[in-house]
């Protein structure tokens, strides 16, 4: 990992950001605004497709903060709750946000990914990072002072950036994880994806428009998250081997796949894709052994990401941006008990917000679960914990952990009430691991 480079660099900074998203965009701008040279580069031109497009209402501070609020709004669908629908089940379950233990956050939005990545990427450079584009990095090399980036341009020309502190914001590219061969697949759970967007689909009514549609079928789960343009996000999340077992083209298998939700095919069965074109993932989950050293911090999916049927992502992303900030000011000043200390806080940051929505990703499939959002109930102000999580509210002071607890505590025991259900679910989430671990050989 440490090498000394005497080479002349073309470009310096104090500190470079590789990936302009959510995270890198967030950060570039918060240092920006305390006076550092940031340079942030990313592969791509905005406006660049990305998948990701549901926001929660924990975001929406965040979006002040930057003062992209009216920008974000204007792009967005207004979310204020989620729909879920099961097949075992003759009616469909609605929850709002606006019920959660604080009820100041009660909506988020529904967004093009392109259009947000591009507000915030151009918020930063309004802030004073230098923002560019088309810029790859194909190397870094660290030493004892700093870090040297080789970084590849559209035309082919290749320039090293010479800078103090490195912060990886390239999402699943994980490009410092690659290098330090700190990632690794998630021991808990293993999913794939396959999504398009829809023109015409039939959406709820009023009001519910926009929420977000969570809707089981025998694979896993579809979201249908409907959009201010009028087209509608269609994805289905599965094991990686019914991907896997795919024996025609990708759209046929799209279809097909949808048909198993009948609730969905039907809601489409007017509806046409857009440009005829699907997309799918592999095997996604992942996490690393560490994400922050001497000189470098990974923040959002570069560390670790998870399934994303609680739309957690975007808001992970730019609050590791936030909580980065102290690390990297300390690591700039030459603060070493200070970076120790940031460091050690940066990491427990980075792994306390997927835990949080881990627990209930891991069981979102799990018949005694999928009771639970079916059938919400408030003993002990049980369901406003839930709906505090599912908001992202998990970092500022709302006290959710003691009803959070006795929902837990509550799935545990109907759980073990129904001894035969919990074991086939068991069984059957083993041999989807193993069948997954199987696929991925």
């Amino acid at each position: 990992m440490t090498a000394v480079l005497n080479t002349t660099p073309d470009h310096t900074c104090d500190v470079l950001i590789i990936g302009g998203g959510p995270a890198g965009s967030t950060l570039a701008t918060l240092l920006a605004r305390r006076g550092r040279q940031v340079t942030m580069i990313e592969k791509a031109h905005h406006p660049r497709f990305h998948i990701g497009e549901s926001l929660l209402p924990a975001n929406v501070s965040l979006f002040d903060d930057l003062g992209v609020r009216a920008e974000v709004e204007a792009i967005g669908m207004p979310k204020w709750g989620v729909e879920f629908v099961s097949p075992d089940h003759d009616h469909r379950s609605f929850l709002e946000f606006g019920d959660a233990l604080d009820k100041s956050m009660p909506y988020a939005w529904q967004v093009r990914r392109a259009d947000l990545d591009e507000i915030l990427f151009r918020n930063a450079a309004k802030s004073g990072a230098k923002a560019l584009e088309g810029h790859r990095a194909r190397n870094v090399e660290f030493d004892a002072e700093g870090a040297t980036v080789n970084v590849e341009s559209d035309d082919g020309q290749r320039k090293t950036w010479r800078c103090l502190y490195v912060i990886d914001a390239t999402g699943r590219d994980t490009l410092l994880a690659n290098k330090l061969k700190s990632k690794k697949k998630h021991p808990d759970h293993a999913s794939s994806a396959i999504f398009g967007h829809f023109r015409n689909a039939k959406r709820l009514e009023g009001k519910l428009e926009g929420n977000i549609s969570i809707l089981w079928y025998p694979h896993g789960w579809f979201w249908f998250i409907p959009l201010a343009d009028g087209t509608t996000s269609v994805g289905a999340v599965c094991w990686p081997h019914y991907l896997k077992s795919r024996d025609k083209p990708l759209v046929g298998f799209f279809r097909d796949t949808i048909a198993l939700c009948p609730e969905l095919a039907d809601r489409l069965k007017d509806a046409t894709l857009v440009d005829d074109l699907v997309h799918a993932t592999g095997n996604y989950s992942y996490t690393g052994s560490h994400c922050a050293g001497e000189r470098y911090a990974m923040l959002g999916d570069a560390f670790a990401f998870i399934d994303p049927v609680f739309s957690s992502g975007v808001y992970l992303a730019m609050q590791s941006a936030y909580a980065a900030l102290p690390l990297v000011e300390a690591s700039l000043d030459k603060h070493p008990s200070s970076c120790t200390v940031e460091r050690a806080a940066f990491e427990r940051f980075m792994r306390a917000g997927p835990k949080e929505f881990s627990w209930f990703i891991f069981r979102v499939t799990n018949p005694t679960m999928r009771e639970f959002f079916m059938a919400p109930q408030n003993p002990l102000r049980m369901q406003e914990a839930l709906l505090t999580v599912l908001a992202g509210d998990i970092y500022g002071s709302t006290r959710f952990r003691g009803p959070l607890n006795a929902f837990k505590s509550l799935y545990w025991l109907v759980s073990l009430a129904h001894p035969r259900r919990t074991w086939q679910a068991w069984r059957r989430r083993q041999h989807h691991l193993r069948a997954a671990e199987v696929a991925a050989a």
